[in-house]
């Protein structure tokens, strides 16, 4: 009967911990979707945002409208979803965190200037982790996004041009 009692306790203890670990998952998940939604990263991210239609099917699975920046080219807001070929499917958590914060992908490459990354740097590494959780949740949608383009290339969407003032410098080469 002692040796029950003792399998029942550990059982019990058991389910509570994986339950624990469970609601702690979930709610980092809850934590970056509401990140994401009040950081935007649909209204870019998402096919239709920026024309009053967004395409829920399709959320964060890349933008269909790009951003062009006189000089250094033009760029199509990407996959933000797990697809492995078209989205984030193969990046880690911290490759994520690190693209979110330091504006560096896991190519080394720096992303767009029209990605505000120098203002998600002030997350807190818990709130990024919590939007990686939230982005590897997502459902995959395989969806290949076109660019960047380079300055001279032909553009194969619909395009926002970022003009400096008067006064303002260039962007840089």
């Amino acid at each position: 009967m002692q040796s029950l009692r003792c399998w029942l306790f550990v059982l019990v203890a058991g389910l509570f911990a994986f339950t624990g670990t469970q609601a702690q998952a979930q709610d980092q998940v809850t934590r970056g979707k509401y990140l994401v939604t009040i950081m935007g990263c649909g209204d870019c991210h998402t096919a239709g945002a920026f024309l009053g239609k967004p395409d829920m099917a399709r959320m964060l699975a890349g933008g269909d409208v790009a951003f062009e920046v006189p000089g250094l080219g033009t760029f199509v807001p990407r996959n933000l979803t797990p697809d492995k070929d078209t989205g984030l499917g193969n990046w880690t958590d911290q490759e994520i965190v690190t693209a979110v914060m330091t504006g560096k992908r896991p190519d080394g490459r720096i992303l767009a200037p029209a990605m505000p990354w120098m203002d998600f740097a002030a997350l807190t590494k818990d709130d990024a982790l919590a939007i990686a959780a939230y982005l590897k949740r997502l459902p995959p949608v395989k969806n290949a996004i076109p660019g960047p383009f380079g300055p001279q290339e032909k553009v194969t969407t619909l395009v926002y041009r970022i003009v400096p003032g008067s006064g303002m410098a260039p962007p840089p080469k």
